[in-house]
């Protein structure tokens, strides 16, 4: 029954899932100096086929991956969003994928690399984290703002990132934020544990309301009026990819 429902439906979107979820890293990690310049970039002909051939290799890795693991769609089940999770990071690392927080730094150094001060620096975060949907609910940025202007009144100036000892001042300042909010550098792993989690849960509650849309929408077709619909935690995804 599930077979016949779904395999005259959409395929299921494992891999086009958007959502927004909750990053929480050191302030401290928010002020580095400019990164190293990126490497030459391609051109022409030579880069469309870096591209193409490089898009298609990881989607051809992250493919073969899905169809080998068992899903279960049950985002009510910590052991099934564990299980996707685990899943997920297999594919992450043999198809060289960007993990959410690391598409964050990526997004934060390529968007701040040419800054040259800690205030565009730090109004530019807030900026990327609005376009995220990412949330402030500690109010990180209003304390890290006003750690610079503390910083500023300090040393008379505005202060630039290649500022050693300026900078040095205003970590100081960060160390004492992370500190009042209770993190830790050493908890990064639990933090990243922590978040692959809740995108998993959130990409099976959309998994879920997938199939069940599109068994909904077959079970109106007279063919499958009698027949009763299974629940999705049945279903096995493989099937479908």
């Amino acid at each position: 029954m599930a077979s016949r429902l779904l395999a005259k439906s959409k395929q299921l979107p494992a891999a086009q899932v958007l959502l927004r979820p909750e990053l929480t890293v050191p302030v401290r990690s928010y002020a580095k100096e400019p990164a190293s310049p990126a490497p030459p970039a391609l051109k022409g002909d030579e880069m469309l086929k870096s591209i193409f051939l490089e898009v298609k290799n990881k989607f051809e890795t992250a493919i073969g991956i899905f169809r080998k693991e068992k899903i279960t769609i049950d985002p009510d089940d910590p052991a099934a969003v564990s299980q996707y999770a685990k899943v997920v990071k297999t594919v992450r690392d043999k198809a060289n994928l960007f993990s959410e927080s690391q598409r964050i730094k990526y997004t934060i150094e390529t968007k701040t690399r040419d800054i040259p001060d800690a205030r565009t620096y730090l109004l530019t975060l807030k900026e990327i984290r609005l376009k995220r949907g990412l949330p402030d609910e500690r109010g990180a940025e209003a304390m890290m703002l006003d750690a610079l202007e503390k910083v500023e009144k300090e040393i008379k100036r505005p202060l630039m990132r290649n500022d050693k000892k300026g900078m040095a001042l205003l970590m100081a300042e960060f160390d004492k934020i992370n500190q009042k909010l209770g993190i830790r550098r050493d908890d990064l792993p639990k933090y990243e544990e922590q978040l692959e989690l809740k995108i998993a849960k959130a990409q099976l509650e959309e998994l879920k309301k997938d199939a069940v849309e599109a068994m909904d929408t077959q079970k109106k077709r007279e063919e499958f009026k009698d027949e009763e619909m299974p629940h999705v935690k049945s279903l096995d995804v493989r099937n479908f990819i």
